[in-house]
């Protein structure tokens, strides 16, 4: 099975780095949680910011 390489991404209102790889277990996103699996629910730890009004953009390394 060929997976998608795992992205980061980071919060454009206060710059939190969400890395799919690692997940945020602080947060109970296990390491490998894609951000479309992240909960509607949640909410950035750094700044509050709820997902649905989350401005997220990919990081290119």
């Amino acid at each position: 099975m060929d997976e998608l390489p795992y992205k980061t991404w980071q919060c454009r209102t206060c710059g939190y780095i969400y890395d799919e790889a690692v997940g945020a277990s602080d947060e109970g996103l296990a390491p490998g949680t894609r951000w479309a699996d992240v909960p509607a629910s949640w909410v950035c730890p750094d700044c509050g910011t709820p997902k649905s009004d989350f401005d997220m953009g990919e990081l290119e390394f």
